[in-house]
């Protein structure tokens, strides 16, 4: 096993392993979105797809987001859905509109013809960005590493682009089991290989989203994506914390927790005492502002912010984050005035 590295003692990683820190660590998921100017900038000359497999250009934007926000710690610049590309989907982001798979998987045939990643081919840009993000940022600021969970993965394949009502992968799920758990197999064991290639790329946490799984209720979640998530978590290289991160629905909580993870991500439909209560004391808790507060007053972010905070009573272990991604409105003073709120919090 290679030696840790120097931000396997920072505080982000030291909360994921439950240790004592200072004060919380906060980062941001879409800390590099829209709500920048200098990631509108690139977005003006360069397509979503594009921009994501230019690994030079994903680790200098996100190195230079850290440095002006001053969080505590770095997530890859990269989407859920390339991944998918390998496995034989054509994904697209037409326009400005969100991505679309142009051959979706609609029957057990189409499943069967989904290829399983055996090697990090077709995926190399994202391995480089790990890299080059690893070696661009102080060695106290950790990387971390994600991917999205197999349902959510399950469902932009299934359903072909954003959904509502989620019909045809849940179709899948009650009609055809057998087809179901193939997909949801493949899906499972290429996740894991995907992460573990990017923590030997130097990731120092990696973090799971299944955006989509709040469409379903607890007892779907357990007949049909607790053993496969569990499958995948437990795949995971152990030198590296997996933050396991869902929306939508938080009777999904405890079952989350069942399926693994160092780290429950929960976003601001339950409060974060409530929530780690549901998690279990032996985990972490990463969240969970909702997004909008960044919309209000500075006032009433940072009392949203400190209550939160609150919550978490100095319990080792808490992880602050959004509930979701900022959003691309959100002024950039305000997202400053989070942070800075965060990190000059202690309890007591």
């Amino acid at each position: 096993m290679p030696p840790s590295h120097p931000s396997d003692n920072s505080l982000l990683v030291k909360a994921a392993r439950r240790e004592p820190t200072p004060r919380v660590p906060i980062w941001l998921m879409r800390q590099a979105g829209r709500y920048l100017p200098e990631y509108r900038a690139i977005r003006r000359k360069t397509a979503f797809l594009e921009l994501c497999k230019n690994s030079d250009l994903c680790a200098e934007l996100m190195i230079r987001t850290v440095e002006r926000l001053g969080v505590d710690a770095a997530i890859i610049f990269s989407d859920l859905l390339p991944i998918l590309e390998p496995m034989g989907l054509q994904l697209e982001f037409p326009g400005g509109e969100g991505p679309i798979i142009r051959n979706p998987l609609r029957s057990r045939a189409d499943v069967d013809r989904l290829r399983e990643l055996q090697s990090m081919e077709g995926l190399e840009f994202v391995i480089e960005t790990v890299r080059k993000t690893r070696a661009g940022l102080p060695d106290h600021l950790p990387v971390i590493g994600f991917a999205g969970a197999p349902f959510t993965l399950a469902c932009y394949a299934v359903e072909g682009s954003a959904s509502r009502e989620y019909a045809r992968v849940k179709a899948m799920m009650y009609q055809d089991p057998i087809a179901w758990e193939t997909l949801m197999g493949k899906l499972a064991r290429s996740v894991a290989l995907y992460l573990n290639a990017q923590i030997a790329a130097g990731a120092q946490v990696v973090q799971l989203f299944d955006s989509w799984v709040g469409c379903l209720g607890p007892e779907d979640y357990r007949r049909f994506v607790l053993p496969h998530s569990r499958a995948t978590i437990a795949a995971i290289d152990k030198r590296a914390p997996v933050i396991h991160f869902a929306t939508g629905n938080p009777a999904l909580i405890p079952l989350m927790s069942e399926a693994g993870g160092s780290v429950i991500g929960v976003d601001w439909r339950i409060r974060l005492d409530d929530a780690w209560r549901a998690i279990g004391y032996d985990k972490g808790i990463q969240g969970n502002l909702d997004p909008t507060v960044l919309l209000a007053p500075l006032a009433e972010i940072q009392r949203r912010t400190r209550e939160i905070l609150e919550q978490s009573a100095g319990r080792p272990g808490h992880i602050f984050n959004l509930g979701h991604g900022v959003l691309p409105q959100t002024p950039v003073e305000n997202v400053l005035a989070l942070i800075e709120t965060v990190q000059g919090f202690r309890v007591g």
